[in-house]
């Protein structure tokens, strides 16, 4: 994945006989793919014809996939947009991409661990790579206490952290 580029979605399935896909999105909303004319699949630039969204899910037709076949071809497959024609996230929202590699710290400064992975969900998961190995915790109500992307750091509640990390 380019930096200029951001996963925003994975094709599940093919949607009917015309070439058009089914895919769980990765944003806030389906609605955010509206407006982006350009989509990328495995690397391959493709022209969005046309996306209807429902919740996290977007049905999306292509150039260049013209019948269900080809949108087979697609299917588990990672969907990137370049990063310039998204929205940008709503204050307190990011994008994985940016939290990932940023430095997690106890409000005193103390170093807990780099984030390695987040897995979106009703309470986002994240995952720290530690001096000690791996650590997951919960951004639960009054866990993370601020997010600086352009000092790629994240200031968590020693207490809070503390409860729902394991």
């Amino acid at each position: 994945m380019s930096e200029d580029r951001l996963a925003v979605a994975s094709v599940l399935k093919p949607q009917g006989i015309c070439g058009e896909i089914k895919a769980k999105v990765y944003l806030d909303s389906a609605e955010d793919l509206k407006k982006v004319k350009r989509l990328y699949i495995d690397g391959r630039e493709y022209e969005v014809l046309h996306v209807r969204g429902d919740g996290d899910m977007a049905y999306i037709s292509l150039k260049g996939v013209p019948d269900r076949n080809a949108a087979e071809l697609l299917r588990g497959k990672e969907i990137e947009a370049n990063r310039k024609d998204l929205p940008e996230p709503p204050d307190g929202s990011y994008y994985i991409a940016d939290l990932l590699g940023c430095e997690v710290v106890y409000e005193s400064g103390e170093t807990v661990g780099t984030v390695s992975s987040v897995i979106p969900s009703r309470t986002t998961i994240y995952y720290l790579d530690t001096p000690k190995g791996e650590l997951s915790f919960v951004a639960a109500e009054g866990v993370i206490l601020d997010v600086d992307i352009r000092e790629k750091r994240i200031t968590v509640s020693k207490k809070r952290f503390k409860e729902v990390s394991v």
